[in-house]
């Protein structure tokens, strides 16, 4: 059965200041992008959303949020993505291949109080670790596990992985 599904259009503005919040504490992309799965899984455990509505890709190192990958390859000047970055944002995020660099401070008035502490736990958690370290944890994800290579991983798989993962299916199922 199909519950919830991602939504059709995720908040990008939001993105972009969850990708420059991370950023300013986690420069190395593969890592803050980690710390992004990390910590929206987290918000989606503990309050039961996602932070902006992304939906996560199974890549070869590892589950993605592809929206946000998709700012980062527009700061990057790959355009090549499903979604485009708004002009009023584009200069808000400069990226090369290994490093993210926020031209700007995050507004932390368009993310939640519950956005930031699972956004802080996550960079906590897995902001120091190693391309390896978080390389092995990602692989090791259950949701990750679910999805085949360059597939989107279903939320089902997501929530599955959870505690109360059963709770948190029936509240998405039924509001």
């Amino acid at each position: 059965r199909v519950l919830m599904p991602l939504r059709a259009n995720p908040d990008i503005k939001k993105a972009c200041e969850v990708l420059l919040y991370v950023a300013a504490r986690v420069p190395d992309l593969y890592a803050a992008l980690k710390v992004i799965y990390f910590a929206d899984k987290g918000h989606l455990s503990e309050y039961g959303r996602l932070m902006y509505g992304d939906s996560y890709v199974a890549m070869k190192h590892g589950p993605v949020p592809s929206l946000a990958f998709d700012i980062v390859r527009d700061a990057r000047g790959r355009a090549d993505g499903c979604y485009r970055t708004p002009p009023e944002i584009r200069s808000d995020l400069t990226a090369d291949d290994r490093t993210l660099t926020p031209c700007r401070v995050a507004n932390a008035d368009l993310l939640s109080e519950s956005e930031i502490e699972c956004l802080d736990a996550a960079i906590d958690q897995y902001g120091g670790m190693s391309f390896a370290e978080l390389r092995a944890i990602s692989h090791r994800e259950p949701a990750y596990q679910a999805a085949r290579d360059n597939d989107f991983i279903p939320i089902e798989a997501i929530v599955a992985s959870l505690p109360d993962a059963d709770d948190l299916l029936d509240y998405l199922a039924n509001g």
